[in-house]
């Protein structure tokens, strides 16, 4: 079972352990916190917020076998000011730069929007450090029947650009694909 480790500003808050971790990134109120919650099946473990931006520290969860899971403040709009929205994004980038413990990185794409310009500066950044990432199109129950063939084209799309990487496509809500994540993580994990 995880629980709530704690949060953090910077690398001097950091958890200290010698695990993997994963971490969640995406845009504001994509629903990483959401996911995770899904995930380790406790809907209170992670804050969850209709107010985009509620997550604005490093947030570590472990279970009991030593497994790590991050929740990252989201990019994009937030309802803080922009020298918060910078100072958060700083945070973020020397976690993702510098943490010796980060295996993998969830970035959490609103399947209802594919990728957006914010995604594409992300997915760019993430491939400049050599991050590995797995895509998570999130809030696929409120997607339309068309909807779902415009995010199988981006997705192609995004196969083009960023050459070939894991994807999934999940929703929080009615746990569609959440199995093959929880799948996803162990593997990740069990190969410490």
């Amino acid at each position: 079972m995880f629980k709530f480790i704690k949060s953090a500003t910077n690398k001097n808050n950091w958890h200290n352990h010698n695990n993997y971790e994963i971490a969640f990134w995406g845009r504001s109120n994509v629903g990483k916190s959401s996911l995770i919650n899904a995930i380790v099946s406790n809907k209170k473990l992670a804050r969850v917020s209709k107010t985009p931006g509620r997550t604005q520290l490093i947030n570590f969860f472990e279970n009991d076998s030593g497994a790590v899971l991050v929740d990252l403040p989201g990019y994009g709009y937030a309802k803080v000011s922009q020298e918060q929205a910078k100072s958060m994004m700083l945070m973020v980038e020397d976690y993702l730069e510098n943490r010796k413990n980060l295996k993998l990185l969830y970035l959490l794409i609103d399947s209802r929007h594919g990728i957006t310009k914010n995604d594409a500066i992300v997915l760019d950044y993430l491939t400049t450090i050599k991050l590995p990432f797995v895509l998570v199109y999130t809030k696929s129950d409120k997607l339309r029947q068309k909807d779902k063939q415009t995010l199988l084209k981006s997705i192609k799309q995004a196969y083009e650009t960023y050459g070939k990487f894991k994807y999934f496509i999940v929703s929080a809500q009615n746990n569609t694909q959440i199995n093959e994540l929880i799948f996803n993580l162990n593997e990740v994990f069990e190969g410490e």
